[in-house]
């Protein structure tokens, strides 16, 4: 009777030609730590300096650092759902500044400070918009809701309110029109995220 082989033996022949990509582990490793480095900085900024924290690896490693720490940055900076997330883009923007003045490059740290003041008017300006397209959106919509009101109400023979939001026909007209607007500063926001990593000698690719 032939020796069955376990399932270990048959993964170790598999895989016993394979070579360790030891750069490619050492990249993934240097990068866990700058996402570390950055998470603990983004919860207490008081913690320590993201500058220090890069230059305390040799310097032929530290890029592979600020490329993690700028993946948690950019997949923080998001377009805003009220004003408390201003203060979160303040944090964002002296994390990339402190990374800009890590790269050595000349300017660097100016410009990322430069960028993210404008993003500051930029979020401002994306609440305001969003807050008056659903006024608008809700002003339109009125005369409809009003007469599904009358409708529901001379029906049940008592006074109807709908909430807006519950109805099918003003979910999707909201979301339409909300999507729109959204989209656009969508837009603008992957252009700015592209700009600081170009600033931080990033590739999004």
């Amino acid at each position: 009777m032939a020796m069955i082989k376990s399932a270990l033996e048959i993964a170790l022949e598999r895989t016993k030609d394979l070579k360790v990509d030891e750069a490619s582990i050492e990249a993934h490793d240097l990068k866990l730590a700058g996402r570390k480095a950055v998470g603990r900085y983004l919860e207490d900024p008081e913690s320590g300096s993201l500058a220090e924290s890069v230059a305390s690896f040799p310097k032929e490693k530290r890029q592979a650092v600020r490329e993690g720490m700028f993946e948690v940055i950019s997949s923080q900076l998001q377009l805003p759902t009220n004003e408390a997330n201003l203060a979160k883009l303040q944090v964002l923007g002296a994390a990339c500044a402190a990374l800009a003045a890590s790269t050595g490059l000349a300017g660097g740290e100016k410009r990322t400070t430069a960028l993210f003041q404008q993003l500051a008017t930029f979020f401002r300006q994306y609440l305001d918009d969003m807050k008056n397209v659903e006024q608008v959106i809700r002003k339109q919509w009125a005369p409809r809701l009003r007469e599904k009101e009358r409708e529901m109400s001379a029906r049940m023979g008592q006074d109807v309110r709908l909430d807006p939001m519950a109805d099918p026909e003003f979910a999707a007209f909201y979301k339409q029109n909300v999507g729109a607007v959204k989209q656009q500063y969508q837009a603008a926001l992957d252009k700015a995220r592209a700009d600081v990593a170009s600033m931080l000698g990033i590739s999004l690719g």
